[in-house]
């Protein structure tokens, strides 16, 4: 066996790595930031394969394989689905499963799911001969364990993460190597929506709370107002950049938690160069797979679990449509329910669902009396609690119907608030 730090040795070409997918074979992909580029477009270029089935979270950079006309042998089926999928799923080219963050590992490790072949991004192996995850734990961890073959993309310039994202290099059935920069998701854009949005939600958090929140504008100003806070812990499914001022502040303590005291957990990141140089052999971060991070018993454990989420449209009810609009898939069911129960659950804990009061410029409301047809409820009426929009912000817990729609209308835009109203007093007759 040779010495760990002589593993470049053993390195082969991204076509020679993935020459072991055979047709038929179910393969997983790693995603976001750890999307293995190198081995997707290897794959994607061969023309001997029928029959592969991908299986994925959101993935960054190229998607070769679902070009119109390219990659016939391959099809896509997304765990959660990233703008580059949003138009094959509604062409038919690719598919979408619709499954919670926290129980896709399951589908590996039982079988219902079963690889042949997971494809990763790991960080260089240390002197044992150890590689980590990097920057996406998530179902990844789940698929190098249970997948038949695992081949991998090793990059110079993947962080070296710690907490379970350890793949041994003796795991691999064969790599490649790279020196790439990952990929970095930009900022969310905010204006004077996201800030009225992130001045309601910054007012909900106590001292000693702990914290899950996802990527975008909202979530960004929403922690650029917790410098003045105490003692704050992280237990979360993704962070960006955004965070990383409250922890290196002091801000961010995670004295109080119950599960991972001390540390910052999450099951991903996404953001940029910046990101990825912060949580590099970082020992107070640690990395899970997402049925860890998103165990909805394990996350009401802590204390004052602030949890924010965005939506698409909420109907007066508080059905919660999060994934799609109307039938076009796009995004996925992901953590949000998880944390929204784990939330609710969680002394002094406050589920929060966040969305501007309009869309399409201001010509849509995204407070609607009735959902469209084909989209999807992510988080049911009977677990939603906080909901804020830049009008303002309402806790439907207990609330009636009749209260509840009130409620709403009440933060919905006001240039549709009489609409909203006639709407309900047809569907309902309760005179608003």
């Amino acid at each position: 066996m040779q010495p760990a730090h002589d593993f470049r040795a053993r390195a082969v070409s991204a076509e020679e790595a993935v020459a072991c997918v055979k047709s038929g074979d179910r393969v997983f992909v790693h995603g976001a930031a750890a999307t293995p580029t190198e081995l997707l477009a290897a794959l994607s270029a061969r023309t001997d394969l029928a029959g592969v089935e991908l299986y994925h979270l959101h993935t960054n950079g190229p998607a070769p394989f679902v070009q119109p006309g390219a990659a016939r042998g391959l099809h896509s089926n997304s765990l959660f689905t990233g703008p580059d999928l949003r138009e094959p799923i509604e062409q038919g080219r690719a598919d979408f499963v619709p499954v919670f963050l926290s129980d896709i590992p399951d589908l590996f490790r039982r079988g219902v799911v079963p690889l042949d072949v997971a494809l990763l991004s790991l960080s260089p192996p240390d002197r044992q001969g150890n590689c980590t995850l990097g920057t996406s734990v998530d179902a990844a961890k789940a698929a190098a364990e249970s997948a038949r073959r695992v081949v991998a993309v090793i990059n110079e310039r993947m962080p070296r993460t710690h907490g379970n994202t350890v793949v041994p290099l003796e795991r691999l059935h064969a790599f490649t190597v790279t020196d790439r920069p990952l990929w970095e998701m930009p900022r969310g854009a905010q204006g004077a929506v996201e800030h009225a949005i992130a001045d309601l939600i910054a007012g909900l958090i106590e001292d000693g709370s702990t914290l899950q929140m996802g990527i975008g504008g909202i979530p960004d100003a929403v922690l650029a107002r917790l410098g003045n806070k105490r003692d704050l812990g992280v237990h979360t499914e993704m962070f960006s950049d955004g965070l990383i001022p409250l922890i290196e502040g002091g801000v961010v303590t995670n004295r109080f938690k119950e599960v991972h005291r001390g540390r910052t957990v999450t099951s991903f990141v996404g953001g940029t160069a910046r990101l990825f140089d912060f949580v590099n052999d970082n020992l107070l971060l640690e990395f899970h797979p997402c049925d860890r991070t998103n165990d909805a018993g394990l996350i009401r454990l802590n204390p004052k679990v602030v949890a924010i989420n965005a939506a698409i449209a909420i109907d007066l009810t508080g059905q919660v449509c999060a994934d799609s609009i109307g039938h076009r898939i796009y995004s996925g069911i992901g953590g949000q329910m998880d944390f929204m129960r784990g939330a609710a659950r969680s002394e002094g804990g406050k589920p929060i669902i966040a969305l501007p009061s309009t869309a399409a410029g201001g010509k849509v409301s995204r407070i609607v009396s009735a959902l469209k047809p084909g989209a999807g409820v992510v988080t049911t009426r009977g677990h939603v609690q906080w909901v804020v929009t830049e009008y303002g912000a309402v806790n439907l817990h207990g609330l009636s119907l009749r209260q509840r729609a009130d409620a709403l209308v009440g933060v919905a835009h006001p240039e549709f608030r009489a609409a909203l109203r006639r709407e309900l007093a047809a569907i309902r007759h309760f005179p608003m």
